[in-house]
C-alpha cells in the first residue's frame, strides 16, 4: 500500500519523464531528418583510415565490466527514459547486457559492475556540468545514504530485475560508485589490478556518458578495452545523438570494438 510520500515521489518521478519525453519529441524531428538524409549514421565506414585492432582476449587476465545498469537507464520507469529509450531499444541494450553477463558466467571470466549513486550530501555541491545538473534535479540514482539501502529496492538506482541474478550470486564485484562519469573516482581500476586484469570488455550506460569516461581511465590506466557497441545506448537530444558520438570515439580510441555476438564466441573460443 502506497502511502502519501510514494504517491508524490511517484507523481514527481512521472512528471520528470514527461518533461524529458517533450524534449525527446523536438530531438526526433532532427534524427527523421538525419535518417532520410544517410541511411544508418551508425555503420562503418566503407573505407576505414584506421588500422584494424589486434586485441586477442587471454580469459585468465580478461574482465567484463559493464557501467549503470540501473533502472534510471534502461528501464521505461527510469527518469531518463524519455531521451534514451529509442537509442536503447533500437540496440537492443537490455538484452545485450544480459547476454554479456551470461557468456561471461559461462566463460568463468571477472565480471565487475560499476554503478552511480547520489547520497543527500553529494546534492550540496557548489558546481556542475550541463548533464550533472540534469541529474541531480531529476533524481536519478539517488540513495538514501551511503550507509542504508532503506528505499533502493525497486528504485531507479537500483540494478534491472533481470540483471540481479547475475550482479547478486556473490561473485561480482560491485564497485564503490563512481559519482560524474569516470572510474577514476571509484575502485574498479584498484579492484581489475589485485586480480591480475589486464583486458577489460567493457559495456553499460550510457554511451558518451559513463562508458565512454570508463574507457578512457582504463586505457590510460594501462588496460586493454574492447567496447561492445551493441550493449550501450545513449540519449537524443537537440544538442546531439550521444550515440554517434561515441562511437566515433570509440573508433578512435578503444583497442576494439565488436558486439555481443562477437564477444559471446569469444569467450565460448576461449
Amino acid at each position: 500500500m502506497c502511502n502519501d510520500h510514494d504517491h508524490t515521489h511517484l507523481t514527481r518521478r512521472q512528471a520528470l519523464r514527461g518533461a524529458l519525453a517533450t524534449g525527446a519529441a523536438a530531438a526526433a524531428v532532427t534524427a527523421g531528418s538525419t535518417a532520410q538524409a544517410q541511411e544508418s549514421p551508425y555503420a562503418d565506414p566503407a573505407s576505414p583510415a584506421l588500422p584494424p585492432s589486434t586485441m586477442k582476449l587471454d580469459l585468465s587476465r580478461t574482465a567484463l565490466v559493464v557501467t549503470d545498469p540501473q533502472i534510471d537507464f534502461l528501464h521505461p520507469e527510469g527518469v531518463t527514459w524519455g531521451v534514451v529509450g529509442e537509442s536503447v531499444q533500437e540496440h537492443g541494450t537490455v538484452e545485450n547486457i544480459e547476454r554479456l553477463f551470461q557468456a561471461a558466467k559461462a566463460a568463468g571470466i571477472t565480471v565487475a559492475v560499476s554503478p552511480h549513486y547520489y547520497y543527500p550530501t553529494d546534492h550540496g555541491w557548489k558546481f556542475e556540468g550541463a548533464l550533472e545538473k540534469l541529474m541531480h534535479k531529476i533524481g536519478m540514482f539517488d540513495r538514501k545514504g551511503a550507509l542504508t539501502t532503506e528505499g533502493f529496492e525497486g528504485s531507479g538506482a537500483d540494478w534491472m530485475p533481470q540483471y540481479k541474478k547475475y550482479i547478486e550470486d556473490g561473485k561480482t564485484i560491485v564497485t564503490s560508485p563512481h559519482k560524474v562519469y569516470g572510474n577514476d573516482s571509484n575502485d574498479l581500476s584498484l579492484q581489475l589490478r589485485k586480480r591480475g586484469i589486464d583486458q577489460v570488455i567493457l559495456a553499460g550506460m550510457s554511451a558518451n556518458l559513463c562508458t565512454e569516461s570508463h574507457m578512457r581511465e582504463l586505457i590510460e590506466q594501462g588496460f586493454e578495452v574492447a567496447v561492445v557497441r551493441d550493449a550501450t545506448a545513449a540519449a537524443k537530444l537537440p544538442e546531439g545523438d550521444g550515440y554517434l558520438a561515441a562511437l566515433t570515439n570509440f573508433r578512435y580510441i578503444a583497442n576494439a570494438l565488436w558486439t555481443t555476438s562477437d564477444v559471446e564466441a569469444k569467450l565460448t573460443a576461449g
